[in-house]
Formats: C-alpha cells, sequence, structure tokens
C-alpha cells in the first residue's frame, strides 16, 4: 500500500511534448495524482511536482525536451522533477544527469508513476528506473478530456514496423493493446461525463489485436455501438493496415467520421524500400482512391518525410511513365500532388541513434531539405485551401469548442473543416447545425452562421 497523505494538498505541473498519445498519457497521470489529493498548479503559483513526458521523434524534439527540463526546474524551484516518456526510455542516465531531475521512468513504469514518487523528497542525484525495450510487456490505458471538446482514448501501443529511420519501437516497445471490451467501457464513460467525440490513438493502431487475439476492425465495429458518443475519428493508420472493410464500413458507419490520417513518407518506391516501409505508391493511391469513391468529402491528412538517407543524385533521376528524366523530389512531388488529399504533414529527416539508417551513406544537406519542405508545405496549403473552398455556402454539423471570452470559437465538422463562430459560451461542446461561408481573416477557417 501507498501511504497517500504525502500528497495531500500537493501541487503538480504537467508538461507534455511530442504527440496525441502523450496528451493522453499526461492526462491520465493527472487524474492519477489527482484521485490521491494532488492538485493542478494555478498560475503565479509554485509546483511541489514537475512531470515531463517527452517525446525523442527528432533530434530537435531531443532538444526541446531537455529545455523544458531547464525552464521548469527553474520556475518551479524545490519541486519534484519526474521525467518519462520516449526521451527518458532511450537516454535514462543522460536525463537523469540533467541538474534537478529526481526521477526518470521509462515505459512500463510510466502508468505507474505514484508507485515511485515516494516522500517526494530532492534526490542528489537523479535516479533511472527503466524496463529493456524488449521486456516491455504491458499495456496502460488512458482515455482523457484533451484541452478541447473530444477525448483520446489509447487503443494500443508500441510497434513492431523497426523502419529503419524511426526509434519509437525502441521507446515504446513491441505492439500491444487492450481488450476490446475494456475499450468500450472507457468509451461509454466518456460519454457518461459528457464526451461527444473521442480520437483512437496509439503508435500504430492499425495493428490493434496483437496480444488479444482480437482485430482493428473489430474494435472499430463495437466502439460504433457506444451510446452517447456522436463522432469517433481514427488518428493515423499504416496504409496497409486501413483495410478496404474498414474504408466500407467507415462510409456508412453511424459515428466514424469521413477523416483519415495516412503516412505516406515518400513519394518514390526506391526511397520507400530504403525506409523499410510495408507498401509502394500503387498500394498507397488504391486506398485514396477507395476512401473517395466512397466518400467524396473526406479529409485525407497525410505525413510526408522529405530528405532521408540515400536519396542520393542518381535517385533524383528516376524515369517516369512518359520517358522524361525527372529528378527524384520532383518525381515524389508529383505524385503527392495528384493524389487526392486534403492535408500534408511535412517532417524534415532527422538522424536518431541506433537506427538502420545511419548505415546509409548518402546525407541530403540541409538546405535541400528545408527547399522540398517549403514547396511541399505550399502544396499542402493549396490543397487544403482548395477542400474548404469547395465546401463554402454548404451546411454541416460543428462541434463546438470553448474559446476565451470575447474571441471567436472554433469547431469542426464531420469531415474536419475549422468553423469560425462568434463568441456564445452555451455552444461549448455541442453538435450545431452551421452554414459555412468565407474564409476568416487568417484563412484557417470557414466563417459559419448558425442554422
Amino acid at each position: 500500500m501507498i501511504d497517500t497523505t504525502v500528497f495531500q494538498d500537493k501541487k503538480a505541473v504537467y508538461y507534455t511534448l511530442g504527440c496525441k498519445l502523450n496528451f493522453s498519457e499526461t492526462s491520465s497521470i493527472g487524474k492519477m495524482l489527482k484521485d490521491v489529493g494532488v492538485r493542478t498548479v494555478r498560475k503565479g503559483e509554485k509546483a511541489d511536482i514537475c512531470v515531463i513526458n517527452t517525446c525523442s521523434v527528432t533530434e530537435i524534439a531531443d532538444k526541446k525536451c531537455r529545455q523544458a527540463i531547464h525552464r521548469l526546474t527553474k520556475q518551479h524551484p524545490g519541486a519534484f522533477v519526474v521525467v518519462t516518456g520516449c526521451y527518458a526510455q532511450l537516454k535514462p542516465e543522460q536525463v537523469s544527469n540533467i541538474e534537478g531531475v529526481d526521477l526518470v521512468l521509462g515505459a512500463e513504469q510510466k502508468g505507474e508513476l505514484i508507485n515511485y514518487l515516494g516522500s517526494l523528497e530532492k534526490h542528489e542525484y537523479g535516479e533511472a528506473i527503466t524496463t529493456a525495450t524488449k521486456d516491455i510487456r504491458s499495456f496502460a490505458p488512458s482515455c482523457s478530456r484533451g484541452d478541447r471538446t473530444r477525448y483520446f482514448l489509447k487503443v494500443q501501443d508500441g510497434c513492431d514496423y523497426f523502419c529503419s529511420y524511426c526509434t519509437i519501437p525502441f521507446a515504446r516497445g513491441r505492439s500491444r493493446n487492450g481488450k476490446i471490451e475494456d475499450l468500450v467501457a472507457q468509451a461509454r464513460q466518456a460519454a457518461a461525463e459528457g464526451g461527444k467525440e473521442i480520437v483512437l490513438t496509439g503508435v500504430n493502431i492499425g495493428d490493434f489485436g496483437k496480444t488479444t487475439g482480437e482485430t482493428f476492425f473489430d474494435l472499430v465495429k463495437a466502439l460504433d455501438q457506444v451510446e452517447g458518443i456522436e463522432r469517433f475519428r481514427i488518428s493515423s493508420i499504416e496504409p496497409n493496415l486501413l483495410t478496404d472493410e474498414i474504408i466500407e464500413y467507415v462510409a456508412h458507419s453511424r459515428a466514424f467520421m469521413p477523416h483519415f490520417h495516412i503516412p505516406l513518407q515518400s513519394g518514390c518506391d526506391e526511397v520507400l524500400k530504403l525506409m523499410r516501409r510495408r507498401y509502394d505508391i500503387a498500394l498507397f493511391a488504391s486506398k485514396i482512391r477507395k476512401i473517395k469513391e466512397l466518400m467524396p468529402d473526406a479529409f485525407i491528412g497525410v505525413d510526408v518525410i522529405v530528405g532521408t538517407r540515400g536519396e542520393t543524385p542518381e535517385y533524383f533521376e528516376m524515369y517516369d511513365a512518359l520517358a522524361k528524366i525527372l529528378p527524384y523530389f520532383e518525381k515524389a512531388y508529383e505524385f503527392i500532388r495528384g493524389l487526392d488529399v486534403t492535408q500534408l504533414h511535412v517532417f524534415s529527416y532527422s538522424e536518431r541513434p541506433g537506427t538502420q539508417a545511419l548505415k546509409i551513406d548518402y546525407v541530403v544537406p540541409p538546405e535541400e531539405k528545408h527547399q522540398r519542405s517549403q514547396r511541399l508545405l505550399a502544396l499542402s496549403d493549396e490543397k487544403t485551401k482548395a477542400f474548404y473552398a469547395r465546401h463554402i455556402g454548404q451546411e454541416a454539423k460543428v462541434l463546438m469548442e470553448k474559446s476565451k471570452a470575447g474571441m471567436p470559437m472554433h469547431g469542426f465538422t464531420e469531415n474536419y473543416i475549422r468553423v469560425e463562430l462568434e463568441h456564445d459560451d452555451s455552444l461549448d461542446n455541442h453538435l450545431v447545425q452551421v452554414r459555412m461561408g468565407e474564409f476568416n481573416e487568417d484563412g484557417t477557417a470557414l466563417k459559419g452562421e448558425l442554422v
């Protein structure tokens, strides 16, 4: 038994870097501490506990983690500092040596953080407690409300794919998941709390079922029956795991929205092979066509990485079907430009220790990476604005989100178009019928009026 009296009237601050899964897990940690008497700090207060949930997807992410630790230890002198997350799992000793850090917890320990806090007395030296990646087995459930209206339901963790550029399998371990019955129960609890929208999160959610003998399709069908939840969204799912039966089901489902996020990473088959991805551009294109055939107005977000190792000048000169000689990037760019997708999430390749990509000789210059990123970002803006423009004048249901007093409110349609309305507190977390008008001043949303 844990003596929880030490936590009474203590104050905590939470800082999260990285993905939606991390934010979901931090929220669950916050709820765990709240249940034993710890409250979140208010503005201007000093915290007794600092919890920093880290990311390590890029070198920049590592740097941001270190900066966050330094900043929080200065802002909250004397606080007991706990660092967890991917960076903590991958570099526990490095993190524990940062001045002010008391405790470093790996992926296996994150879900039971409270068991490791002890008396909250500062340590002379940081203590690191981790489990070797190969031995990570547990699945820590998490269903938490985000900073807006939607909930994030963690359905899966870890990854078995070992793409050549990625450290996530080393940071989170092998693929594992919760049971469908437990996840349905969590969704029902979210509905009981007033939740109307849930985003399914994980590292590789399409791989769901490895540890329970179930499938992601089974999960989708079960969640679709949860009363009270009006909307489900599928977060990033690998194209080879997005089956036609899932697409067909979403097209006619009660609550799953016409909204997909599918990582492409490269528009060139040769580079996909270097990345050790499990599909080619033909399969990717077929998934996009399938979605658009059944859901013409579906929102499709796509991840792209530019400047990976091995994109040699020779690779830049692949032939296309018209027998023209095109640079690599032009080939990839033209493929992406021809896809009927809505938005690109563009990442510059970052070298990560321990990855297979480091064995590939050719390194793309930083200025070339930047140039390619800018072109793809411009293409993304073009595609997103064209998608939005097609819906001007149409009506749609929008789930509104609270905003600061006097500021416009925003919400999203079923197909993830951001809509702006005049401020009205009574609309928070309500589905309203809206007619969409022109773009707002900064071009990030369509102005709407209630119908």
